[in-house]
């Protein structure tokens, strides 16, 4: 199933009239060692949910997805010839990087905003969302995730952006790298986008796992005894393509660099 969804795109609007797959999988094939993850990569938001109440301007938000975050991920897949899954649903509908049983894995305020299509959900629309968005993009993860173990080593890699200033305060960091109980992989990216003086890198910045947002890696990641790590990057820095993919050039490198941990093979 996912290999067929290979050639679609996660991202769009929320005036179509059908719902895409929820897991999109670029580079199916890859021969790379990572598994890359992008949860918010999209702000379609299905029909039926009449754009949650919300405006169009209010759906090319941060609050709806990661602007830039798809656009880095897919350079690095190519660059790691990695396979990548995205979601392509709205974090509004259900944040896929949540668990479904915490309080904000379907928001009734972001940020400064109000979701008046999340007020007052029944549990049977709750657990639709969960059924027709977080599942399948769980498996999609989950598949992807077998499949390169199939191969040798793995890791999984998550890819975000961030707000320049959230509820009013700036936020200083180039580049956040986040990490829970492992650190095998966070700890030499850290030291290697420290080279460069120009960045502000932030460790566990500006979010960290006590912010449950580490779901989707510990879930396919740290607690099957990979490595994992998520990286978020300022989205002012990713506004037009040629960023993202110096982004995601740039990660990747970094990522060739360094390899994979446990992996002595020559680089």
């Amino acid at each position: 199933m996912l290999e067929s969804l290979a050639e679609r795109a996660a991202g769009g609007t929320s005036d179509g009239e059908t719902q895409p797959e929820t897991a999109i999988l670029d580079n199916g094939r890859g021969r790379g060692a990572y598994v890359l993850v992008c949860e918010h990569a999209s702000n379609f938001v299905p029909a039926r949910y009449g754009k949650l109440g919300l405006s169009d301007a209010d759906l090319q938000r941060h609050i709806a997805w990661d602007p830039g975050a798809l656009g880095v991920a897919r350079a690095m897949a190519r660059e790691l010839d990695a396979p990548l899954v995205s979601c392509a649903v709205s974090r509004l509908v259900i944040d896929c990087n949540r668990d479904p049983s915490v309080f904000d894995a379907i928001a009734l305020k972001s940020e400064d905003t109000i979701i008046p299509g999340n007020v007052d959900l029944s549990e049977a629309e709750r657990a639709r969302r969960v059924h027709e968005v977080y599942e399948p993009f769980h498996a999609g993860v989950a598949a992807a995730v077998v499949a390169k173990r199939l191969d040798g080593p793995a890791a999984v890699i998550g890819i975000h952006s961030f707000t320049p200033v959230y509820n009013g305060t700036q936020r200083p960091w180039h580049v956040g790298i986040l990490f829970d109980r492992d650190e095998s992989l966070s700890g030499p990216m850290i030291t290697a986008l420290r080279e460069d003086a120009d960045l502000v890198v932030g460790v566990n910045e500006p979010y960290s796992p006590g912010d449950r947002v580490y779901h989707t890696l510990d879930r396919h990641g740290q607690s099957q005894g990979l490595p994992s790590v998520m990286i978020e990057i300022r989205n002012d820095l990713l506004a037009t393509p040629n960023q993202q993919e110096e982004w995601g050039m740039k990660l990747a490198t970094i990522l060739k660099r360094i390899g994979l941990p446990g992996d002595d093979s020559p680089k």
